[in-house]
């Protein structure tokens, strides 16, 4: 695949300036930095555009908070104006990252998703007796600068983008030269294309047809258990020689039969269920909505918003008869929630 070039300017054009505040204006028109933004809008956008001709557009404005949902993340969320950038930037580079991912990469990804994943899990779980399931050690904190920027380089050639992409990269670090800021839409996109290696190499170098992965969450699959204990060896190495990587602990080779576990579901051959987990968060995550909802810290239509986002999850999986039963409790405590 060739490298690619002259997208900077094209990045800095006025129009895809404006089409870029239209994608991070969705679902926050009347929140008070896009507000202000809006009011500004032409001299706002002409600023963007200046300064990323100038070569001095400001990157790393971030509102840094901590969630629990369910272990303890570091959140980053990138200033009105960053995120109005970021999409500027992934207009134009998100289609070479997309050509260079395998089929199987299904985060962050036009037309693919989490339902897809865990279908497309389905159907490997149908064809093969064995599972590998493995993820990375603290992920996003453990992404390499350098090796990021080296993989970056044999896709772009323009030497502005590359030094934007650099300077993004610098904006945060767990410890010198490791880290990607979660919360940080450039970053997400990094983050997927950085593990593009690995699929390629497991693809083409290991010929495993039966892999898959969603962000950090990958699975191969075989009929041979030793074949995939082959595998684990050279993965482990792969990642600790190639991409400065290291695999959680929880390593699980098991049978398909058995539920393959995988983003909060347990995938067996003919049908998809809730982990536990999933199901405790549930339950757990629609008590607590109602509850800030009656404290008044949401309208009614942000509790519907936030509980029909919760609702859909559980959709992947085959839990109708679940979710009822604790839509049906939680509603007789809590008249204000509605489905």
């Amino acid at each position: 695949m060739k490298r690619v070039g002259n997208l900077y300017l094209t990045i800095a054009e006025p129009d895809n300036l404006r089409l870029a505040f239209v994608k991070a204006s969705i679902g926050k028109q009347d929140r008070r930095e896009v507000v202000a933004f809006r009011e500004n809008l032409d001299q706002n956008l002409a600023n963007l555009h200046h300064h990323l001709l100038s070569g001095d557009v400001h990157v790393g404005d971030y509102r840094i908070f901590t969630v629990h949902d369910p272990k303890e993340r570091l959140i980053c969320a990138a200033s009105f104006r960053e995120r109005v950038l970021h999409h500027a930037i992934m207009n134009i580079c998100e289609p070479v990252l997309d050509r260079y991912a395998i089929y199987d990469s299904w985060a962050c990804r036009t037309g693919k998703g989490q339902r897809a994943a865990v279908e497309r899990a389905g159907e490997f779980a149908g064809h093969y007796q064995w599972y590998l399931k493995l993820d990375i050690r603290k992920y996003f904190d453990s992404i390499d600068h350098e090796t990021l920027l080296e993989l970056l380089s044999r896709r772009f050639k323009d030497d502005e983008l590359l030094d934007l992409f650099r300077r993004i990269i610098a904006t945060y670090s767990t410890e010198p030269g490791k880290g990607l800021p979660i919360g940080n839409l450039v970053s997400q996109h990094l983050a997927n294309f950085y593990l593009g290696l690995l699929d390629h190499w497991i693809r083409e170098e290991r010929r495993i047809s039966g892999y898959l992965r969603y962000m950090d969450d990958f699975a191969l699959f075989s009929d041979s258990r030793e074949t995939l204990k082959i595998e684990l060896a050279e993965i482990t190495l792969f990642l600790k020689e190639c991409l400065r990587l290291n695999l959680k602990d929880n390593i699980q080779l098991n049978r398909t039969a058995c539920g393959v576990p995988f983003l909060g579901m347990r995938v067996y051959p003919h049908t998809v269920r809730l982990s536990p987990r999933s199901r405790n968060r549930f339950s757990r995550k629609l008590r607590e909505y109602e509850k800030r909802s009656a404290m008044g810290e949401w309208s009614e239509r942000e509790l519907a918003e936030r509980v029909n986002s919760l609702v859909e999850f559980t959709r992947i999986a085959d839990s109708h008869g679940f979710r009822n039963d604790v839509i049906s409790e939680t509603t007789k405590k809590h008249s204000r929630l509605s489905f």
